[in-house]
């Protein structure tokens, strides 16, 4: 089934798919690996994802000190690792001003790789995923160059995220160029050939789209609040505009979309009517992934809710994601990142049935 979602996802990336004439399902891309099943970005919650079927595991990546990308969802380091606790880093906690945020904490870029890997991994989320807090300690943190070996010799593709890198350029380094050179040195145009790259930032997409010794497929990640931080007049309204989709097809071959801008919600957290972005994307060439899949009421629609309402835990119980997942597709959508891709796997499965 692996080579299958392989050769699918490499199909993909090579015209594109509408629902109304393509043989081509949705791709199911792991959000950080199987992250609902396992601290995010671990070699454990890939490998369950691999497991589960994913076409694609998404890291994302931040940088060293010394300039090797590591996955981690964000480069503030406390919540998803044990810095916190260790004595010998503690003067390394400082404030920092992150696209215009001001956060406090450890940051991966003042830590060698070396260092980052005496860290242990831990779970991001543990007040909604208490089991995975089971797995705390258990995991160093991966480098991206770890994620293609997996992802090469299990015969599934890679969506990395390059995160933050006009800040990343701004603290002297260069997340493109490190880039480059980890899927240059991990497989060359064969690991390019089953992966997408994403960004919220418009400038280094251009870049690499640009790139000749490397054909790689970009993906335009767009919110549905803010713009990219490096073209900070683009709004989400104006970068899915007719205008906007034909000024992202010049340099990407599709965007990842919020998903609410598919299927927005309403004032009591209902699904409304899907809109006629994926119609309008496909109509310029675009793919349309859309983002996050989860499967706790805390995430999910209210009429895809499960559970008393008044529990302790209503929150954290699981839900229809199924369900949400299958409007999604019927949208028209080319792919959906989920923390559970095992049960969008499944979800895909009953609506090809």
């Amino acid at each position: 089934m692996n080579r299958r979602a392989i050769l699918l996802g490499a199909a993909s990336l090579m015209g594109c798919v509408t629902p109304m004439t393509s043989p081509r399902p949705p791709i199911i891309i792991a959000h950080r690996g199987a992250s609902g099943e396992r601290p995010e970005h671990t070699l454990a919650s890939y490998r369950l994802a691999i497991a589960q079927g994913a076409d694609y595991i998404e890291p994302d990546l931040v940088m060293s000190r010394d300039g090797v990308l590591v996955c981690r969802h964000e480069n503030e380091i406390s919540g998803t690792t044990d810095v916190a606790d260790r004595p010998e880093f503690a003067g390394r906690r400082k404030e920092k001003i992150v696209d215009g945020f001001p956060a406090e904490g450890w940051w991966a870029e003042d830590f060698t790789l070396a260092e980052l890997k005496s860290l242990r991994c831990k779970e991001r989320l543990p007040e909604l995923r208490p089991q995975n807090v089971a797995f705390d300690g258990q995991e160093q943190i991966t480098t991206f160059a770890e994620v293609l070996e997996l992802a090469l010799s299990a015969g599934v593709g890679v969506y990395p995220e390059l995160k933050h890198p006009s800040f990343l350029a701004a603290q002297g380094l260069d997340p493109v160029a490190a880039f480059v050179e980890t899927v240059h040195a991990g497989g060359g145009q064969r690991a390019a050939d089953a992966m997408y790259v994403q960004c919220f930032e418009v400038g280094p997409l251009q870049a690499l789209a640009g790139i000749s010794s490397l054909r790689l497929s970009c993906i335009q990640l767009i919110g549905a609040d803010g713009g990219p931080w490096d073209r900070r007049e683009l709004t989400p309204q104006a970068m899915i505009s007719d205008v906007g989709l034909r000024d992202i097809a010049a340099y990407a071959r599709g965007v990842g979309v919020e998903k609410a801008l598919v299927i927005p919600r309403d004032d009591h957290a209902r699904m409304l009517p899907a809109t006629d972005l994926c119609a309008r994307a496909h109509g310029v060439g675009l793919l349309v992934h859309a983002w996050t899949f989860r499967a706790e009421n805390y995430f999910l629609p209210a009429e895809r809710r499960a559970g008393d309402p008044a529990s302790p835990d209503y929150l954290r119980l699981h839900g229809d994601l199924a369900g949400e997942l299958d409007a999604f597709f019927a949208a028209g959508v080319d792919g959906v990142f989920s923390d559970f891709p095992g049960v969008a796997r499944e979800a895909l499965h009953a609506r090809l049935r």
